[in-house]
């Protein structure tokens, strides 16, 4: 019976299975790992997250990870597992308390202080404030932004009672935003310094109780339209409340968890 030693992380409600694989040995012993990962992500039939994150050795950083979602897919950023990672890297001796790590979205930096991780962002690009998309009877009008993934943002007033399953797989899956799809953020100007934010996320396929790109998005849009100031509150729906920092530099900070550290048995991907 082979085991695998890994470590559950949560940050703002979005729970990551973190694993230093800088030997590659995962790869020796599980030939196919998006479905490892499906199988693993499974909640009541095995370990249970959002995602699964594999440390590995880098060339031009502290070290390279690998994201992947729930369902298996990989993708190139998450704000909130990149926090994760940081402190993962941290506690294993990885990295020292500033560090820099390398993604599918490029070069990320992170400042540790605790369990509070910083972590500076990639450029935005792509964005593009107020146009239309054609529903099955309806248009809508959103904003979108690319955080290291693709975000769509739309700006909601009862943000308790938006449709975010409903709504968000529609536009989630929209032809607008091509074969891969996007996030779609709810978000709730509350002040100036203070949003309420709700997201569905794409490879989980329904709504989590935060998204790291996701709040960084909204905080770039809308700083874009002059509705927030930086540093912005960002609160979750599991009831944190994120930072976001958007000036020449993108920044998001928020407080990581370790729940537990663990030995994965064969039979967890039954």
């Amino acid at each position: 019976m082979s085991k695998l030693e890994f470590i559950k992380m949560s940050a703002s409600g979005n729970d990551f299975i973190l694993v230093d694989n800088r030997t590659g040995e995962l790869y020796k012993t599980h030939n196919d790992i998006n479905d490892f990962v499906a199988k693993v992500c499974r909640r009541r039939h095995s370990v249970g997250a959002d995602g699964l994150i594999l440390i590995e050795e880098s060339r031009n950083a502290d070290f390279c990870w690998r994201f992947f979602n729930a369902d298996g897919s990989e993708a190139d950023m998450c704000g909130n597992g990149g926090r994760c990672a940081a402190r993962f890297a941290f506690i294993k001796g990885i990295a020292g308390e500033k560090m820099a790590f390398e993604t599918g979205a490029g070069i990320i930096k992170a400042e540790i202080e605790g369990a509070k991780i910083k972590l500076q962002l990639t450029t935005p690009t792509d964005l593009k404030l107020d146009y239309s998309i054609k529903l099955e009877n309806k248009e809508i009008f959103i904003n979108s932004v690319n955080t290291g993934v693709p975000h769509a943002v739309l700006l909601s007033d009862d943000i308790d009672h938006v449709p975010v399953e409903e709504l968000g797989r529609i536009v989630r899956f929209h032809t607008a935003f091509g074969e891969g799809g996007t996030n779609v953020d709810f978000v709730k100007v509350i002040d100036k310094t203070n949003l309420v934010l709700r997201t569905y996320e794409r490879g989980v396929e329904a709504e989590t109780y935060a998204c790291g790109t996701g709040a960084v998005a909204s905080g770039v849009i809308l700083k874009e339209k002059g509705l927030i100031e930086s540093p912005v509150h960002i609160l979750t729906k599991g009831g944190e409340t994120l930072k976001v920092y958007v000036d020449d530099e993108v920044y998001l900070e928020g407080d990581t968890k370790i729940i537990y550290v663990g030995l994965l048995n064969d039979e967890a991907l039954l």
